[in-house]
């Protein structure tokens, strides 16, 4: 999946620190507050994620979506091969959480993989809309890994975003689609992609993280195409690589953009993505997201914004907590 940067910054959400964590390096500088240059970055991010998404969607007329995953992580990994290099200024792979490391890469790629399976079967929006449920599972599942206390405001914003999901989905009648479960799926390896990058986020460096997810994609990927290989076209090769340079354009985009404004600020304009496939799946296959799907989105992307705006608030709390506990306060 190219799942919403909302969620976290296509790569990495804002990390949470974590009480035992003890930064072995010293204390980075100040980030520059710059929200419209996040804000810009995270524009031309979602173009680049949405298009790699539709690009998926149509290559999977001709490619069975590990294929097209597989060439997708295949691309990934040869940008990041000067990472891998020892001797290289870039080289990223001295890291003492390898088994995280790979674990997260692994669920990288369960949610990329569930997501193109999605799309063989679902209308691009109505798939990309499910798959914006990811910011919910997050609340759920940071409760047990990362030790966090959800209030009731964020339960309820997280009842409202499944609702939505039940109104896109429709389970039960004759709109509902089994594989419609493929990118909730997706939604739920990202959200555990998502934890993961949290617990490593205060000891690893992007780049580090990223190296590791396209070695892991790639090794898992590499076992499993022998099984489903069909031959591709030079034209299908090179769709291929435009969505492996699609996405992890945008994934590294997004990065960037967290550099310069916080989550709260940069989700509402995350959601544009919705925009862009609507438009592109309307022009380039013809689909028109009926009303229920609209619907839907839309108490999604309301649980997703009042969801980051409960993180500002809650941010912005524990950093008052801790400047009130200071010596120097």
């Amino acid at each position: 999946m190219n799942p919403p940067p909302a969620a976290a910054a296509r790569i990495d959400s804002a990390p949470i620190p974590l009480p035992e964590r003890k930064p072995s390096k010293p204390k980075a500088l100040a980030r520059p507050d710059l929200p419209f240059k996040g804000i810009a970055l995270i524009l031309a991010s979602t173009i680049f994620l949405g298009l790699s998404d539709v690009t998926a969607k149509y290559l999977a007329k001709s490619l069975p979506p590990i294929e097209i995953t597989w060439i997708r992580f295949l691309v990934f990994f040869l940008i990041m091969t000067p990472a891998m290099i020892p001797g290289s200024p870039l080289y990223a792979l001295k890291t003492g959480r390898r088994t995280l490391q790979f674990m997260r890469g692994a669920t990288v790629l369960g949610s990329s993989l569930f997501f193109i399976t999605g799309l063989s079967f679902l209308p691009i929006a109505e798939a990309s809309a499910t798959g914006f449920v990811a910011p919910m599972f997050v609340t759920a599942l940071s409760i047990v890994f990362l030790n966090e206390t959800v209030g009731l405001r964020r339960w309820i914003a997280t009842g409202v975003g499944l609702l939505g999901v039940l109104i896109i989905l429709r389970p039960g009648t004759s709109a509902f689609h089994v594989a419609a479960v493929f990118p909730l799926v997706s939604a739920l390896c990202w959200a555990c992609t998502l934890i993961m990058t949290r617990m490593l986020s205060a000891t690893e460096r992007a780049i580090t993280t990223m190296t590791y997810s396209s070695i892991a994609g790639l090794l898992i990927l590499s076992v499993l195409v022998p099984f489903v290989w069909v031959t591709p076209t030079w034209q299908a090769i090179a769709f291929g690589v435009f969505i492996g340079i699609a996405s992890t354009a945008g994934q590294w985009i997004v990065v960037l953009a967290f550099r310069y404004a916080d989550a709260s600020v940069l989700a509402p304009f995350s959601y544009t993505q919705l925009l862009w496939v609507s438009l592109l799946g309307f022009f380039v296959f013809g689909e028109i997201p009926d009303r229920w799907t609209i619907i839907g989105a839309g108490f999604i992307v309301a649980s997703g914004l009042y969801t980051a705006h409960r993180e500002r608030v809650r941010r912005s709390q524990l950093l008052q907590a801790v400047g009130e506990s200071s010596p120097n306060a």
